[in-house]
């Protein structure tokens, strides 16, 4: 047995654990039709095989039609969602994990016009600003019919398979009854007493306890601490779980603090990448300690060691990784192997959370088959022959497509331009905000390190260099450069992002920033300019700034140029410049027509994408067997590159990330394993 506190067995009313990790509930946006169908069934039994002592499944799957998903949510309120839900399970078990789901009311937080057009629901006719839509106040009939859907939905789930539910309390339609913030129903269920606020939460779990029995776990994942003027206070917190606890109706409480109703406060709930790691740890120890329940807590616990602090200090009976396990599915195997050092790590990138509100499925920043693993795997299989890879660029896809291919067993040489890994993110990570995303990079070349993957830094490649190597495959990753030839004329007077992000050109004193391409690296360049103390102004032709960045990655960035001399401009787009004395003419159009304004400043940057480094990809080209081509279907398909063009080329070809076309770090990492997986 080991001693070490996470890998401990742990009792959960007549549930035995394996160890002290789980996956909390979330909803990665997989499902069909509301259906947990294969690619859910086949991300959720991932993570289960890779060890974890519980997966709790399915945030906010929704008890009622009135509560429509906000983001592709799994509807609970479906007979037919049985069956699949009992697939998904058995497997689960297979594995050795247990399994829960997480059943809600979405009540406010929601929209009306979605699904079946019927109206929201909550205790207050008041709007919550993230999702707009303004609900009706509940009546007598609407508060029996949800109580009675968590019961049908508790009983659907029991039939599936399902080791317990837990019920979804934050931000959500339970706790809009029992928040002074939300309720202002009149009447037993109304606002006042706790008592009163506290009944439909408590009628809710009876009602589902009376259908599912004793043998059955119940628990609730809320909000102890709202962290609003009129909101539920940490005293609140303990009286409720005291309450909860004593009903003797739920098995486990699982901590929340803050509140969700904006992006921002979403984010002070669930941090992103340079904000502080499990903020809210100690306060769930707190929780613990007041009501005596056994407790589950996630937030931003992204490595071993903070996890394993949280259970060995007592703050915590089970610890949540859950977008660590969307980075890598084999944690818990790799910590009983002795392999911590493998295990790829979080990096708080939150692409996965921001794609979900965005309506997108939730996809990991650096494990591209996360979400793919009826395609892609997590571990790489090793070919039947051994062949020499050359890559040629360190950047994220050149260093994927580096591990990928040691990984299969090939031998493998990396050219590299700098002196050192990493392409554009070794440029972002410059930014403290985002200075965990050099986790990305060193964990490739840990990897590449150990599988014996050969770097010629300071090296350009030239065409005679690779063919020097007899590759039996050439990867081109070379990445793009800034393209700032977005003006009529004026272009020589712009500098690009990446110069101020570098410092290769210092910022200056009243500065423009066309932001044409919306991503972070617009957002990065106006924030080391203003923390200069210089006047910024930062334009987009769009409706909105940003757009790549999404919402809780915004977040940080707002807090900080918000305190500076910034302003923000939409659906404006600069059009030329030109000279006049030291400063800058900048001519400003719309895309709307109609407008002609200038703007004066001193320093013009724009941040427009990347164009491809490709002239050793296309001086290679004519030497290939496939001439560059990738099939497409085969590439869909997560089936092997079998084409050849001109059957006596000396090698397969294949052009990866930027190098092909400006875009991001995961679609760069996920192009090198879908070609490398297979080569």
């Amino acid at each position: 047995m080991s001693n070490d506190p996470l890998l401990q067995p742990y009792r959960l009313k007549h549930l035995t654990l394996r160890n002290r990790i789980v996956v909390t509930s979330h909803e990665p946006a997989y499902c069909d039709d509301g259906l947990p169908k294969d690619r859910y069934r086949a991300y959720t039994v991932a993570r289960a095989k890779g060890g974890i002592a519980m997966t709790m499944t399915a945030g906010s799957a929704a008890v009622s039609r009135d509560s429509p998903p906000a983001f592709n949510n799994l509807l609970a309120w479906r007979d037919e969602i049985v069956p699949w839900v009992r697939r998904m399970t058995d497997e689960v078990h297979e594995a050795g994990a247990a399994i829960m789901i997480q059943l809600t009311h979405l009540g406010r937080r929601t929209r009306w016009d979605t699904g079946h057009w019927l109206p929201s629901l909550s205790t207050t006719h008041r709007q919550e600003p993230a999702h707009r839509a303004f609900p009706k106040k509940m009546e007598d009939w609407d508060i029996e019919r949800v109580i009675r859907d968590f019961a049908d939905a508790a009983e659907r789930m029991k039939e599936g398979g399902m080791d317990g539910i837990e019920i979804e309390s934050y931000g959500h339609l339970v706790d809009q009854f029992y928040s002074p913030a939300t309720n202002e129903l009149d009447g037993p269920y109304g606002r006042g007493s706790l008592e009163n606020r506290m009944r439909f939460c408590l009628d809710v779990f009876g009602a589902m306890r009376a259908r599912v029995g004793d043998d059955f776990i119940l628990g609730i994942r809320y909000s102890a601490d709202e962290r609003l003027p009129d909101g539920l206070t940490a005293a609140d917190g303990i009286e409720i779980g005291r309450r909860l606890r004593d009903s003797g109706l739920i098995d486990f409480q699982n901590i929340i603090r803050g509140n969700i109703a904006t992006d921002a406060a979403l984010t002070d709930v669930i941090p992103v990448q340079g904000m502080k790691n499990a903020p809210h740890l100690d306060f769930a120890g707190e929780l613990r300690a007041g009501t005596g329940l056994p407790t589950l807590h996630a937030s931003k616990i992204p490595d071993v060691a903070t996890a394993r602090h949280a259970i060995a200090a007592g703050k915590l009976d089970l610890v949540g990784m859950t977008r660590a396990h969307l980075a890598d599915p084999d944690i818990v195997r790799k910590i009983t192997a002795g392999r911590e050092d493998d295990i790829r790590p979080c990096v708080g990138a939150n692409y996965c959370l921001d794609r979900i509100y965005q309506g997108g499925m939730a996809f990991c920043i650096h494990n591209p088959a996360t979400g793919r693993e009826e395609t892609m795997p997590h571990e790489i299989p090793k070919a039947a022959a051994r062949r020499k890879v050359v890559i040629v660029g360190a950047g994220p896809g050149g260093l994927e497509a580096a591990r990928v291919a040691a990984e299969r067993g090939h031998e493998v040489v990396v050219f590299e331009v700098a002196a050192h890994p990493g392409g554009q993110i070794r440029l972002t990570a410059q930014s403290e905000r985002r200075r965990e995303m050099i986790s990305i990079v060193d964990w490739r070349m840990s990897r590449c390190t150990a599988l014996g993957v050969s770097f010629r830094f300071n090296s350009w490649a030239e065409p005679g260099d690779v063919l020097a190597e007899a590759p039996d495959v050439v990867i081109v990753a070379t990445g793009g450069l800034p393209d700032t030839e977005v003006l009529t004329s004026g272009n020589d007077l712009a500098v690009s992002a990446w110069d101020i992000i570098s410092g290769d050109v210092r910022p200056g004193t009243d500065v423009l920033v066309f932001d044409d391409a919306g991503d972070h690296a617009g957002l990065q360049a106006a924030e080391v300019i203003a923390r200069t103390g210089a006047k910024v102004e930062v334009m987009t032709a769009d409706r909105t700034f940003a757009p790549e960045v999404m919402g809780m990655n915004l977040v940080p960035y707002m807090r900080a140029l918000q305190t500076l001399d910034t302003t923000f401009t939409v659906t404006y787009r600069a059009t030329a410049a030109r000279r006049e004395g030291n400063r800058i003419i900048v001519t400003i159009g719309s895309d709307y027509g109609g407008v002609a304004q200038t703007r004066t400043v001193d320093q013009l940057v724009i941040n427009h994408g990347t164009l491809p480094l490709d002239d050793l990809y296309f001086a290679l080209k004519p030497l290939s067997r496939n001439g560059g081509e990738v099939s497409h279907d085969a590439l869909i398909a997560g089936a092997p590159q079998t084409v050849e063009r001109t059957p006596e080329g000396q090698f397969q070809l294949f052009r990866i990330g930027d190098a092909v076309s400006s875009r991001n770090t995961h679609a760069a990492i996920y192009d090198a394993l879908r070609l490398v997986k297979d080569i």
